[in-house]
């Protein structure tokens, strides 16, 4: 009885760190695997996208109005679609403007919004580490690069 006990032990703690195995991936790598993507991709479309200091590629359509000083609270209303590299559109408002706190939307979002105004349009093309990064949420697969096409229609 007693070895049985010391047996469900050693299963029960190497179990455990089974379960604690190493996370080897590499953020660095997978951001220059997403910017070379993203430089190709704005070459083989023409876009004339910029480049942020973050890695956020951006196309200003039009800037809007206003001079919003934007925080994480400041509400934001858009219509926009959001599709993956390949043209699979994975969400839209599908032209019913939709409304979010800027604070709770993806890094990609909060870093682009904030370069137009009120009435504005922007593409940004959002490298996996300001989307979702190494996590699959929904039809998004993991360190999937993502294109949207936003128009600004309130901000308050």
């Amino acid at each position: 009885m007693r070895n049985l006990k010391y047996l469900l032990l050693f299963v029960c703690i190497a179990g455990c760190l089974a379960a604690c195995k190493k996370n080897d991936f590499d953020q660095e790598k997978q951001f220059k695997a997403d910017t070379t993507a993203i430089r190709k991709f704005i070459t083989d479309n023409n876009i004339p996208a910029v480049k942020d200091p973050s890695g956020l590629f951006y196309q200003i359509i039009q800037p809007g109005s206003g001079s919003v000083n934007y925080t994480a609270t400041t509400s934001i209303t858009s219509n926009y679609t959001g599709r993956l590299l390949n043209g699979t559109v994975f969400d839209s408002s599908k032209g019913t403007p939709i409304t979010f706190q800027l604070g709770g939307v993806i890094a990609g979002w909060q870093i682009g919004i904030t370069k137009i105004q009120k009435g504005g349009k922007i593409r940004l093309i959002v490298p996996s580490l300001l989307g979702y990064g190494n996590q699959a949420t929904g039809p998004i697969e993991e360190n999937s690069i993502l294109d949207f096409d936003v128009e600004l229609t309130d901000v308050k």
